[in-house]
């Protein structure tokens, strides 16, 4: 058999695949799809299965009811007093907050770092709409320096003017 190198720029073109058009929007899995063949009509007597397990005492059973009736909670609600920041000295004190929670115990190392990621993307806001605000100031400075160096040039024209006819007559 002849050996050649394969083609080291893959098999399709950079940015195309075999399927271009991908798969379908809400298009489901096959086993998916097939467990709930199996399960059509059954799903009542096995949940009743699975709890009567529970009851009488095993645990993986009552695990997984105790995990669909109550979910493992990602987050929880923190009462923490953040008053709204409209300066980096009041985000300072939001800051210094976080960190008396976290020393009190009332959040967690963890929320902190959330909140203070929220702190950190609320203080560049302000960062840009301060930039806006001293942008706009300059250019509205910007105009009336424009201005008044008309007025000035128109100024000296009326003056030189003036000069020339009174050194003409």
């Amino acid at each position: 058999m002849n050996k050649s190198t394969p083609p080291t720029g893959g098999k399709f073109k950079k940015g195309t695949s075999g399927n271009p058009s991908g798969r379908p929007l809400g298009s489901r899995n096959k086993a998916t799809l097939l467990a709930e063949q199996l399960l059509d009509g059954e799903a009542e007597q096995l949940v009743q299965q699975v709890v009567n397990l529970a009851k009488k005492g095993d645990i993986q059973a009552l695990r997984m009811c105790l995990e669909r009736l109550i979910p493992i909670r990602k987050e929880r609600s923190i009462e923490l007093e953040l008053p709204p920041a409209r300066s980096m000295a009041e985000m300072a004190a939001s800051y210094q907050s976080i960190l008396a929670g976290v020393g009190e115990g009332r959040i967690t190392p963890g929320e902190a770092q959330a909140l203070s990621e929220t702190l950190t993307n609320h203080a560049r806001l302000l960062e840009a709409v301060d930039w806006e605000r001293r942008l706009e100031q300059l250019e509205a400075f910007k105009s009336q320096i424009e201005e008044y160096r008309r007025e000035q040039w128109t100024a000296v024209e009326r003056f030189t003017d003036e000069n020339k006819n009174e050194q003409s007559a």
